[in-house]
């Protein structure tokens, strides 16, 4: 009998302490997944605060970006409201005297005048529509920033002041009209009587017979220089 009894009770003992063993397994496991749940959370939280700092970080960045377009802005309002970027260049004479501008000749599309550092302008900022420059030939002024559009395009822009010879004048008026990519109108603010402009490049002529005119035109009408070739010259306006 007290084998018996001593046998029952260390299988009881066993028991105990397999069941103790199972409860002390169930308790890491209930902590395993409560530590794994916390470190989620944290991280989700780190995540969500990090996107937050970030978020907070680039509109800080992007109002200090608008306060100095604004202050560039209120610096050119200031200035008369006139735009322009090009002023750091000159022109150079070749040998054929075509004037070719050394400096950078912007091309953003503005509605505010532009102050051009040469008359007639050669490039730069200019209005987003271009001038009628398809043999058009203009009798009044026109908006040197519709013209230097019309340059952008690859067009040869005639100019002439009231010292110009009629003759001359007429002459150049009929080359214009029958040649596509080209525009005629008066210019007093201008050196010579007659000027030919193309985007970048001018030349001053002495007649309409100069054999420069005809040059000029072979090499600068949808030339190399040109930065939008085969834009169109219509469809634009028409003074």
């Amino acid at each position: 009998m007290g084998s018996a009894s001593t046998g029952k009770t260390s299988a009881d003992g066993r028991k105990a302490h397999v069941q103790e063993l199972r409860r002390a397994e169930r308790a890491r496991e209930r902590r395993t997944r409560i530590l794994a749940i916390t470190a989620s959370v944290v991280a989700v939280a780190g995540l969500v605060v990090g996107g937050v700092v970030f978020v907070q970080s680039r509109s800080d960045d992007d109002k200090s970006t608008d306060a100095a377009t604004e202050a560039k802005a209120a610096q050119d309002g200031k200035a008369g409201g006139k735009v322009g970027k090009d002023g750091a260049g000159h022109f150079v004479t070749g040998k054929d005297g075509v004037r070719t501008w050394t400096g950078e000749l912007s091309r953003n599309h503005v509605t505010a005048p532009v102050s051009y550092p040469m008359h007639p302008p050669v490039g730069g900022d200019h209005n987003p529509v271009w001038l009628n420059c398809n043999g058009d030939v203009y009798t009044e002024p026109v908006k040197d920033e519709n013209a230097v559009h019309s340059l952008e395009h690859g067009a040869v822009w005639v100019t002439y002041t009231g010292k110009a010879a009629e003759s001359d004048v007429a002459a150049l008026a009929a080359k214009v009209k029958k040649t596509p990519y080209t525009l005629m109108s008066p210019y007093e603010n201008q050196q010579a009587p007659l000027m030919l402009s193309a985007w970048g490049h001018q030349l001053t002529v002495k007649s309409a017979s100069d054999p420069a005119v005809d040059k000029f035109f072979a090499t600068y009408v949808q030339g190399s220089q040109t930065p939008e070739p085969g834009a169109s010259c219509t469809g634009g306006v028409m003074k």
